[in-house]
């Protein structure tokens, strides 16, 4: 099969187009022909070789997280998929590599694709959907009346949290540029600020929950908006020890890990807040509610631009280049 692969970890590694095997299917797993799948900055961090310490992958390599296809195998022990469903998930972190014709994927990461999606619109979702969920509902426990700031309210996983969060009954306030001031209120957010403009930290108070993806600085600007009791949830920051031993590191790397974080964990501790680091994880159990909720109109897809398949490099360099509203896709088939 065709697939898009690195050689080699490199800030600017190009992707060669390239035959590969096709997967070997696991008594549990669900062969995919995929139809498309979308760019992550999650891509470009393993691209860079930035996360070859936590996260041990083997050259070469295929990149891609997240996908929409159509079952055309399964293994022996798959009870819930048959061969002519649609489905769309995130894969597992140590088996990623949607940028190819065809993937195995674990039943547990799968899910029916949303009837009101197209393949495209669906394979936006998967990793930022989870990352929302798993922030905001499962870490976070937002509630309604809440308040929440999202970093970033035009970029992927911005687009989705917000749309979460209003259906959570929180209010939502935001950063972005001026250009994208209407596409972010559009999906509910309550106060839009302009980060070229106006300072975050000098607006902001009393807010129950951060959801920071952004770089060192806007990192420890968010502790100042938060209540006592807050929780500030990184996407971006550095991990925490619970990460490192939910990961299963060995004991020197979870110290080693724990230290890179007792910084912003002590000011935390200072303002009487909660740090926490997430790494999402695959979910189809959670990728099922969120397609619920696609199809009852209460969150919708926001899609930048879709490449051929021919030009998945271009579409990663396009993301690199920081200027995408929403997601970019790659069309498969």
């Amino acid at each position: 099969m065709k697939a898009f692969v690195i050689e080699r970890y490199g800030k600017q590694e190009p992707l060669q187009l390239a035959e590969v095997p096709e997967p070997k299917l696991g008594e549990q797993d669900v062969l995919v022909q995929i139809h498309a799948a979308s760019i992550n900055p999650l891509d470009l961090k393993i691209r860079s070789g930035a996360l070859k310490r936590i996260l041990p992958l083997r050259l070469p390599l295929v990149l891609g997280n997240d996908l929409a296809g159509v079952v055309t195998r399964v293994g022996a022990k798959v009870q819930r998929f048959k061969p002519g469903d649609e489905v769309y998930a995130r894969t597992d972190t140590r088996r990623i590599g949607t940028f190819a014709e065809f993937i195995a994927v674990a039943e547990s990461n799968l899910a029916l694709k949303p009837l009101s999606l197209s393949m495209e619109e669906a394979a936006s979702i998967p990793l930022v959907g989870l990352t929302a969920w798993q922030a905001l509902v499962e870490k976070g426990n937002l509630r309604k009346g809440q308040k929440v700031f999202i970093h970033a309210g035009s970029g992927g996983v911005g687009t989705l949290a917000i749309q979460l969060a209003k259906q959570l009954g929180a209010s939502v306030a935001t950063t972005t540029s001026s250009a994208n001031v209407e596409l972010v209120k559009s999906l509910g957010a309550d106060i839009v600020i302009d980060y070229k403009k106006d300072d975050f930290a000098k607006t902001l108070r009393d807010y129950d929950l951060v959801l920071h993806s952004l770089g060192a600085e806007e990192l420890e600007k968010s502790l100042s908006v938060l209540r006592p009791g807050g929780q500030l949830i990184t996407l971006s920051g550095p991990p925490d020890p619970e990460f490192a031993r939910d990961a299963g590191m060995p004991k020197l790397l979870q110290l080693i890990v724990g230290l890179l974080s007792r910084k912003i964990r002590k000011k935390a501790r200072q303002r009487q807040v909660n740090y926490a680091f997430l790494f999402m994880r695959g979910s189809g159990e959670q990728l099922a509610r969120l397609g619920e909720l696609i199809d009852s109109g209460v969150i919708r897809p926001v899609i930048d631009k879709v490449f051929p398949f021919e030009a998945t490099d271009q579409a990663l360099a396009y993301v690199d280049s920081g200027r995408a509203k929403g997601k970019v896709v790659v069309k498969v088939r």
